[in-house]
């Protein structure tokens, strides 16, 4: 039998109804510019609710409508908020579901992933972790036709999580989607300081300067400079915000960062 992975979240970071879900991404998208020049081969984008970072994710899935017909595949890798455990948690479900309707995972994909050092089956990491899930219906209305590798760091190496994502990286049909959001719990003035001594280590790829507190999504995150470094990528950083921009109280906010990794011509 098919197993399938139910939404977690759908109603509380994102609306839980699907017409109403559909056109908030469609607006959110709609209003983010394309920007030109290549596709990212990478991006590292939030997961808090849509009400708060959504307009800086649609920044980047703005960016694939060009290349949408091209993407086939996507490895989502994001942090685990709930369950500690050592490397990095596969799930057994063979489809995630979003009111959107549901999206396959690459069964292939993963095989290749579980054959790598640390990467095990592990359901409870993903059963109600929200750094994935967040991403799904941007993915869905942004490529619309997709199948997803979706994986969980716990406590990993820039090694051990950076072979797992060389060995999915693929060609133009792949994607790499980190999901991590930035600084948590300072004022506004500070966490605008650490974020953006945080993108200036992200842009260099700078792999030993991320600690925890610079962002919840610090191994995968690591893991991405680490293949960067290796396929002479680039990172740009395309927006820095965090939940005061939204409307949050600016004394205790967290930080959102918007990056995209570029392949060497």
């Amino acid at each position: 039998m098919e197993t399938e992975r139910p939404a977690a979240v759908a109603g509380a970071f994102y609306s839980g109804d699907a017409e109403s879900l559909g056109r908030e991404v469609d607006t959110l998208l709609a209003q983010a510019p394309v920007a030109d020049g290549a596709a990212p081969k990478a991006i590292i984008s939030p997961h808090a609710g849509f009400m708060y970072s959504g307009t800086v994710a649609a920044l980047l899935y703005a960016r694939l409508k060009p290349v949408a017909d091209e993407i086939r595949r996507v490895v989502l890798m994001g942090p685990s908020h709930f369950v500690p455990f050592d490397g990095i948690a596969a799930p057994a479900a063979e489809r995630f579901r979003t009111p959107l309707g549901a999206v396959p995972v690459d069964s292939e994909a993963m095989a290749v992933a579980l054959a790598q050092p640390g990467v095990h089956t592990l359901d409870a990491a993903h059963a109600r972790e929200h750094s994935l899930e967040t991403q799904l219906p941007f993915l869905q209305r942004a490529l619309g036709d997709l199948r997803i590798v979706p994986l969980v760091t716990g406590g990993t190496t820039p090694e051990q999580t950076g072979a797992v994502l060389e060995a999915l990286w693929g060609g133009p049909e792949t994607l790499v989607v980190i999901s991590s959001d930035l600084s948590h719990f300072h004022d506004d003035t500070t966490a605008r300081r650490l974020d953006r001594t945080t993108a200036q280590a992200v842009e260099a790829l700078d792999v030993d300067a991320l600690d925890y507190d610079s962002a919840c999504g610090r191994d995968a995150i690591r893991g991405l400079l680490w293949v960067a470094r290796r396929h002479g990528g680039r990172v740009h950083t395309v927006a820095l915000r965090n939940s005061a921009d939204a409307g949050a109280p600016p004394d205790r906010v967290v930080g959102y960062g918007a990056f995209t990794v570029e392949e060497a011509a």
